[in-house]
């Protein structure tokens, strides 16, 4: 997958890691994964090439607000009820040829590109 934010143009996190993947002049496909999404599938892959579990990309308030229990969830049924309720998955994640990177703080995504 070539070079990719899934952004949310309202997190300051967000904009800060578009800002400083083009200020090191990369021009990353911007998914903003409020309006579409990740499927189960591709949230699948993002976890697993960040190399964590579901729960360690999931928005603890959002999550208790949307009625996701992620104690009592498989990791399959915490990625469906994410990808349901996309507000409650962590932002930004960068993603390029392979890995994964979450944008907090910012400079995290550059030990990817």
């Amino acid at each position: 997958m070539p070079l990719t934010i899934y952004h949310n143009p309202r997190c300051s996190k967000s904009r800060q890691t578009l800002d400083l993947l083009v200020a090191k002049g990369r021009t990353p496909t911007v998914v903003e994964y409020l309006k579409r999404p990740p499927s189960v599938a591709e949230l699948t892959r993002i976890v697993a090439m960040l190399g964590v579990s579901p729960r360690d990309i999931l928005r603890k308030a959002e999550a208790n607000d949307a009625g996701i229990a992620p104690d009592s969830m498989t990791d399959k049924e915490l990625i469906e009820a994410m990808v349901r309720n996309p507000i409650v998955i962590e932002r930004p994640i960068v993603v390029n040829n392979g890995k994964a990177a979450l944008g907090r703080p910012p400079e995290n995504v550059l030990k990817i590109i």
